[in-house]
């Protein structure tokens, strides 16, 4: 044998001793990547549902508005934009209940609890709650 093969042993040797070493470095640093890819997908999520409650909130508000309007009426508005993104366990509650001709003001607030609507696992948001709500005057017939 030459040394030029001799050489290549040494390199091949070395080239398959490197091998252990990308699996370990993968080991050390997958599961931090995962961990970041899994809470940005739990944050947009929360994100998701904290726009959707607000938008929730100002819709049903904006119906109970209206003369004649129920509770029942502002509540089914809200539950339809909460519906939109599968949300679980919601609490809708609409004050003044009930609403007559008299009431100044009407007010929606929204519950979504984050442990029943978590997309992977309740470990980022685990115990929260998302309130929103939206308080508007009533229109008035003269």
């Amino acid at each position: 044998m030459n040394t030029r093969n001799i050489s290549n042993l040494k390199k091949q040797k070395s080239n398959l001793n490197r091998r252990g070493v990308t699996a370990v470095e993968f080991a050390l640093t997958a599961p931090i990547l995962f961990m970041f890819v899994f809470a940005s997908v739990e944050f947009s999520n929360a994100n998701m549902f904290r726009n959707s409650a607000e938008n929730a909130a100002y819709e049903g508000a904006r119906r109970a508005i209206i003369p004649g309007a129920t509770v029942a009426d502002a509540e089914a508005a809200a539950q339809v934009i909460l519906n939109a993104i599968g949300t679980q366990s919601a609490t809708i509650t609409v004050t003044p209940n009930p609403i007559d001709n008299s009431t100044p003001t009407v007010q929606v607030s929204i519950n979504i609890p984050m442990d029943a609507n978590g997309w992977i696992t309740p470990v980022f948001f685990g115990g929260l709650n998302i309130q929103r709500s939206c308080t508007m005057n009533r229109e008035t017939l003269d």
